[in-house]
């Protein structure tokens, strides 16, 4: 199959690439920097160099492949410039665009764990846009894959492990907290790319399900803190705490809004429903390692 992979060589896409590679897929990786050109290649892949938010470039890179694979890059949420729903709304309304103008009849989608919700899930509410942008389009096959919460958000925590020897947060604690490694959310997307599948299909993918308090536990065994704890402050405190590092306030309430959706069951009330019958294979201990190498880096 021809199958062009958005996101560059990201946390989900190089895995990914090398996963269709592997089954002997011909893969076109896009990204908008000519630096990654070479990089992309050594694996075996076609580097299309351009911006997502170029329809005409989009359209004709979708142009004759079987299937693509899109995501939302990830934004700086400390500019303070940043609107993210345009940021966001704009791309969703891109890639609809050059999916129908191209013709592509298979679309795996990058969501998230609360896109079913119209409010009340903060940033997360935008994917809830998107989708719906998409399944307006007629005569294609969509998947929207729906991960849950990525290891790699634990990253955030390091200063305050470190500064103030716990962490802290809105959500978590004695609440469960369905985590995800980026490489299973890619094994997930490369079965679904190389599927045949007809109208929409939704699909959760998640690794591991741990309160917060089992969460700072593994983490502490691995950076060598056995009693680290997971406390749990107000949203007001964790509102704060995003603001004082210089998140933009906007978006800083958005996430406040998605964590207290997760704590409160809102946010995965319908990945409950629906869980994947298998969680994925990399667990948080096998994440701790890397978790342990960034913290002591730092």
């Amino acid at each position: 199959m021809k199958i062009i992979i958005t996101g560059s060589l990201g946390n989900i896409s190089k895995p990914l690439a090398k996963a269709l590679l592997k089954e002997g897929h011909q893969i076109t990786v896009i990204a908008s920097s000519s630096e990654r050109k070479s990089e992309i290649e050594n694996l075996g892949a076609e580097a299309a160099i351009g911006s997502i938010n170029d329809v005409k470039f989009l359209t004709e890179t979708f142009t004759g492949a079987d299937a693509v694979y899109c995501m939302i890059p990830r934004a700086n949420y400390f500019d303070p410039n940043l609107d993210l729903d345009t940021f966001t709304r704009t791309i969703g309304n891109n890639y609809a665009e050059a999916i129908e103008k191209s013709g592509v009849k298979r679309v795996v989608f990058l969501s998230s764990i609360g896109a079913h919700l119209e409010e009340g899930s903060g940033i997360i509410q935008r994917y809830n846009e998107i989708e719906a942008v998409l399944n307006k389009l007629s005569g294609v096959s969509i998947t929207f894959m729906r991960p849950t919460s990525f290891y790699y958000n634990l990253l955030a925590y390091i200063p305050m492990v470190k500064n103030q020897g716990f962490i802290a947060a809105n959500y978590g604690a004695d609440q469960l907290i369905p985590w995800v490694s980026p490489n299973d959310i890619a094994e997930a997307i490369a079965e679904e790319l190389a599927t045949p599948h007809e109208g929409r299909k939704i699909r959760y993918v998640a690794s591991e399900e741990l309160t917060g308090e089992q969460t700072a536990k593994i983490l502490g065994e691995a950076i060598g803190n056995p009693d680290l704890k997971w406390t749990l402050i107000s949203d007001e405190e964790t509102l704060n705490g995003l603001i004082a590092v210089g998140m933009q306030p906007k978006i800083a309430h958005g996430l406040v809004e998605m964590y207290a959706a997760l704590y409160n069951g809102l946010l995965a009330e319908d990945y409950n429903q629906n869980r994947p019958a298998i969680l994925g294979k990399t667990k948080l201990a096998d994440y701790a390692k890397e978790f342990t190498a960034i913290f002591n880096q730092n």
